[in-house]
C-alpha cells in the first residue's frame, strides 16, 4: 500500500490535472487508502469531476466527499427555474425516450424517477442533470425494466469483458439469474471495477447488476 503522504500527492496532482478543477481550491487527506475531499466549488459538476479523478488513483480505497458547493449570485435558481431546465434538456437529449423520467427538486437536489429499458439512457439522463446550473445534487432513481425477455447470455458478458483492454478478466466471476448480473471476485482499481459493470449493464435484458467486485491494492 502507498504511503499515506504519496497517496495525497497523487489525488493532488490528478485533480489539479483536470482543466475543470485547475483553479479550484480542494483539499485532500489520505489514510491507509482512504481520501477525504474538502474544499468548495461553484458546480456540482467540479464536485464529481474532483471525486472521479480521485477514483482513477491507483491505491485509492476509498472517497469521503465533503466538497462544498456554492453559487455565485449570478447562478443561484429557485427550484422551479432548475425544474423547468432540466425537463427541458432532458426532452432534447436523443438518449433518453420522452416522457418517461419524472423530476424532483428541493433545495437544488434533484431526483430522478421512472422507468427505462437501458441502463445507459439512466446514465445519460444523470449526466445531463450534472451540468446543470443550480444543481447541488442528484439522486437517480430511475428503475431499468428491459424490453428483452430472453434469459442474459453469461458467456457474452465474459466475451465482453474479456475484450475490454481495461479490465483483466481473470479474476472476475459473473453470475447469471434471470434478469439480474452479479460481478464477484477482485479488481486493481475503483476505473475497472466501473467498467466491468458497465459492460455487465450493456449486456440485452439487464435490469440489475449487483457489483461485489473487491478492491485489491496487494500492488502498490
Amino acid at each position: 500500500m502507498k504511503r499515506n503522504e504519496d497517496l495525497q500527492r497523487d489525488v493532488q496532482d490528478a485533480i489539479r490535472w483536470e482543466p475543470l478543477l485547475s483553479a479550484a481550491e480542494i483539499g485532500v487527506t489520505a489514510k491507509d487508502g482512504v481520501i477525504t475531499l474538502t474544499g468548495i466549488v461553484d458546480s456540482y459538476a467540479k464536485k464529481l469531476e474532483a471525486e472521479d479523478a480521485a477514483k482513477k488513483v491507483a491505491g485509492v480505497r476509498a472517497i469521503a466527499q465533503e466538497i462544498e458547493i456554492r453559487f455565485a449570485n449570478s447562478n443561484k435558481k429557485n427550484d422551479a427555474e432548475v425544474a423547468t431546465e432540466i425537463v427541458t434538456a432532458l426532452t432534447s437529449n436523443f438518449e433518453i425516450p420522452e416522457n418517461l423520467v419524472q423530476v424532483k427538486v428541493e433545495n437544488g437536489f434533484v431526483t430522478l424517477e421512472g422507468e427505462l429499458s437501458w441502463n445507459y439512457q439512466k446514465e445519460a439522463a444523470k449526466r445531463v442533470v450534472n451540468h446543470l446550473v443550480g444543481v447541488k445534487g442528484v439522486t437517480n432513481n430511475i428503475r431499468i425494466k428491459s424490453e428483452f425477455a430472453d434469459q442474459i447470455e453469461k458467456v457474452e458478458i465474459e466475451k465482453a469483458l474479456f475484450r475490454n483492454r481495461t479490465v483483466d478478466s481473470e479474476d472476475i466471476h459473473v453470475e447469471v439469474s434471470g434478469n439480474k448480473v452479479t460481478l464477484n471476485g477482485t479488481v486493481t482499481s475503483f476505473y475497472e471495477r466501473g467498467e466491468a459493470e458497465r459492460m455487465a449493464w450493456n449486456a440485452p435484458g439487464v435490469s440489475k447488476v449487483d457489483n461485489e467486485l473487491l478492491i485489491d491494492y496487494a500492488g502498490f
